[in-house]
């Protein structure tokens, strides 16, 4: 046994030691792969002095078109929303394997994330103050998009023989475009967004914030767990599949426990910081809005803030991304229209929320202090903003951090999954296969330093958006016809009150 744990030890030793030149080899051959895709990806465009990436135009027009063209169902829908999260008319006949509320738990816990304290910092610091202005405004726009995707999700899933369902972009566009006569066309998108999802789970979803949790408790601990990633990643691979092994019903038990908590968790710590800056909040609100609509001291002014913001916004609530219709999918519903309503507190909670106080910390701490951060930016620069009264602020800030990447890492893990038995089938020692992977892909997430890796993970997640909004202006008078005939049974009485 004494010879097995020296060995052990030695090979770990070793490994540390080769970590580094084995991360400089694997990213200097990925290097110039990620430099294409993410070109090719996040193109940009000049527009009067600002730089807009095509991608981000792209989804944000399609969010404008199905705000209109659903008669701002973001609006009208938000009390029913509310009323169909809370069980009220939740028929415990339905077929699907979680609540509306689950559903709802884990696919915001999949948006919920290490962009919420350190991608808003990131929009502030290049777009300034107005940024946030425009998130808010993309975040509104944003609901639309997760409407009609999530109402899909639910219309074309597949319900498997053991009573577990499959559903998600891959399914409606396969199943939407063969439906008009495009089987093949519709077979290549389906399979490539499944493709798409698959990495996009391992990479964004997965390494990258295993990698940013640890970060995070190695700074609160002052160095400690330097030379400890492969620590910290067991452990937190550990956790990761005792949650996931047992499927989406597992997964929504923790999420809906876990979501609520972290996001009061952490918006009870945000606006104390908030309060005690409360003589800056209304100077930080003005800055909001006149810098959303001047731009000063931002390239491209005014058209600069703007595209930050929304930038920011389609960044961290995928509307248009498709990825938590394959959450919303799972449902116990009769009416797949009632998860598009259930979808549009997503957005509203990821990025009207979240987003915003996390912006208000920083844009009152920097009323108060300009200089409050140094050169800190990202992560680093939202808890030199909760440090700025109390020096232990910057703990729990760590531990939401915690939270919110476990949280993603559980939700995409179920994305990725589903992207894998498209491809791959159904069977249970495929799904095992699969939950190994992604769990070891955990553990180096915080043990090995892989951009160019995560940046072509990056950019895949984003590179689906274009076949998935796409499919969604197909099919969306789909949707339309059932809100309309939704909206006809509730107002006749046949659509009742179960609560």
């Amino acid at each position: 046994m004494n010879r097995i744990i020296i060995a052990l030890l030695a090979t770990l030793a070793f490994a540390s030691q080769a970590q580094a030149g084995i991360d400089e080899s694997i990213n200097a051959f990925t290097a110039p792969i990620a430099q294409f895709v993410g070109t090719v990806v996040f193109f940009k465009i000049s527009v009067a002095g600002a730089q807009l990436p095509l991608v981000v135009l792209w989804l944000v027009i399609g969010a404008v078109f199905f705000t209109i063209y659903m008669g701002f169902i973001n609006l009208r829908g938000f009390k029913h929303a509310i009323e169909l999260v809370r069980g009220d008319y939740a028929d415990p006949n339905s077929s699907g394997e979680v609540s509306h509320f689950q559903a709802l738990a884990t696919a915001v816990s999949g948006t919920v994330g290490i962009g919420n304290i350190g991608g808003v910092a990131i929009a502030v610091t290049i777009g300034g103050a107005g940024a946030t202005f425009w998130l808010i405004v993309a975040g509104f726009l944003g609901m639309s998009t997760k409407f009609v995707e999530c109402t899909l999700g639910v219309k074309y899933r597949t319900e498997n023989p053991d009573g577990s369902v499959s559903g998600g972009p891959m399914y409606y566009l396969r199943k939407g475009f063969e439906e008009r006569g495009m089987p093949g066309f519709g077979k290549f998108m389906g399979t490539f967004y499944a493709v798409g999802i698959f990495i996009g789970a391992l990479g964004i979803g997965n390494m990258f914030q295993s990698n940013q949790a640890y970060v995070q408790l190695n700074t609160v601990a002052g160095g400690a767990l330097d030379g400890y990633g492969w620590l910290v990643g067991l452990i937190l691979a550990g956790v990761v599949f005792a949650v996931i092994i047992g499927g989406i019903k597992s997964i929504a038990r923790v999420t809906e426990k876990v979501v609520p908590f972290m996001a009061i968790f952490y918006c009870f710590f945000a606006i104390i910081v908030i309060l005690l800056n409360f003589s800056s909040l209304p100077m930080a609100i003005s800055n909001i809005f006149t810098g959303a609509f001047t731009g000063e001291g931002v390239a491209g002014g005014a058209l600069g803030a703007l595209i930050i913001g929304f930038q920011r916004a389609v960044f961290s609530n995928e509307a248009g991304i498709g990825s938590a219709s394959i959450a919303h999918a799972a449902v116990r519903t009769k009416e797949p229209v009632t998860e598009g309503y259930v979808s549009l507190l997503e957005p509203f909670i990821d990025t009207i929320v979240i987003c915003t106080i996390t912006a208000l910390v920083i844009g009152t701490s920097q009323v108060a202090d300009p200089n409050f951060a140094g050169d800190a930016t990202g992560v680093a620069m939202t808890s030199a903003a909760f440090e700025r009264h109390m020096s232990w602020f910057p703990v729990p800030l760590a531990f939401a951090a915690l939270l919110f990447a476990f949280s993603t890492m559980i939700s995409w893990s179920y994305y990725g999954l589903k992207g894998w038995t498209y491809l791959f089938g159904e069977g249970q020692m495929g799904q095992t296969v699969y939950k190994v992977i992604f769990c070891a892909f955990v553990a180096l997430g915080c043990i090995v330093k892989l951009g160019p890796i995560l940046d072509i993970s990056d950019a895949l997640v984003f590179l689906i958006c274009v076949p998935n909004i796409l499919g969604l202006y197909f099919l969306a008078p789909i949707v339309r016809a059932e809100m309309e005939a939704y909206k006809a049974k509730l107002e006749t009485g046949e659509i009742r009150k179960f609560a």
